[in-house]
């Protein structure tokens, strides 16, 4: 669309989604006609392997781009003309834009973190990383730390032939972390990429007297922004970095790519802290 931008959302249960909201209050500060739809596959009645076919339905109806979220974000590499490089890498797909006839598809959440970690944790050591979690998350966090320059980054999974794939398809500063405990006791940071804190899944993912003060510690759940694991870090003295920075920076990038225009991040964290009802 020429003089309209008109993009979507596909996931499952997206209804509590603030990237409608970021990025339609960021186009009306930059005067322009856009509007963010939600597919929710839960709505729609559909299943996740529907994605190819939401694609082309969006396509047929002059969607710009789509952002991708869980569970689609792997099965919509079958049905796309290009990837980057980024998101070849991940094996993960967050971002479409319909560029004529080709389907191009990009991943913004390495980027969205790395860019987070920068602003929130910008001095913070990193020559020994734990990654807890090894799913489409950790993969992107992953990346992104070691582009940060890393030392190395030690990922532990519940599913351990999971986090030893995720390791195995990384440069070898990514290893294969041994008992959680253990590897608390060493790192100077830890990165809870795990479903753990949502709404729908509250609880601490480590025991809180595995925290130690020196620890730096960020999560990338942003629903509730104050996870468990953000609440008891903090209170146990750590440096803490909560998932509200990688939520914006990823729309960020995922808007830039749409429009072809640079929004300004700073207010989109504002409006996110509005919007979230908590300071980012």
């Amino acid at each position: 669309m020429h003089d309209g931008y008109l993009v979507g959302l596909i996931g499952s249960g997206i209804g509590p989604s603030l990237s409608p909201a970021l990025h339609e209050r960021e186009a009306a500060e930059l005067g322009l006609d856009y509007h963010y739809r939600r597919w929710d596959l839960d709505d729609l009645g559909e299943p996740p392997s529907a994605v190819g076919d939401l694609l082309a339905r969006a396509r047929a109806e002059g969607y710009r781009g789509l952002n991708i979220t869980h569970p689609c974000k792997q099965l919509v590499l079958d049905h796309l003309d290009e990837v980057d490089a980024d998101a070849a890498a991940l094996g993960a797909v967050n971002t479409v834009v319909f560029d004529g006839t080709r389907a191009i598809g990009h991943n913004t959440d390495h980027s969205g973190f790395a860019r987070s970690l920068q602003r929130g944790l910008p001095d913070v050591a990193l020559d020994r990383v734990l990654l807890l979690g090894a799913g489409g998350a950790g993969a992107a966090v992953a990346h992104a730390l070691l582009g940060l320059g890393a030392g190395e980054v030690r990922i532990v999974d519940l599913d351990a032939d999971r986090a030893a794939e995720l390791a195995d398809s990384l440069p070898e500063r990514a290893v294969t972390g041994g008992r959680l405990d253990d590897e608390l006791g060493e790192a100077d940071g830890l990165v809870h990429a795990t479903p753990t804190g949502m709404a729908a899944h509250p609880g601490l993912p480590v025991r809180a007297a595995l925290l130690r003060p020196q620890m730096w510690v960020a999560d990338v759940v942003y629903r509730p922004l104050a996870t468990e694991l953000v609440v008891t870090a903090r209170r146990r003295g750590c440096r803490v970095l909560d998932g509200g920075g990688m939520a914006v920076f990823q729309a960020v990038d995922a808007f830039r790519l749409f429009t072809g225009l640079e929004p300004n991040a700073e207010r989109m964290l504002r409006h996110f802290a509005e919007l979230e009802g908590a300071h980012v």
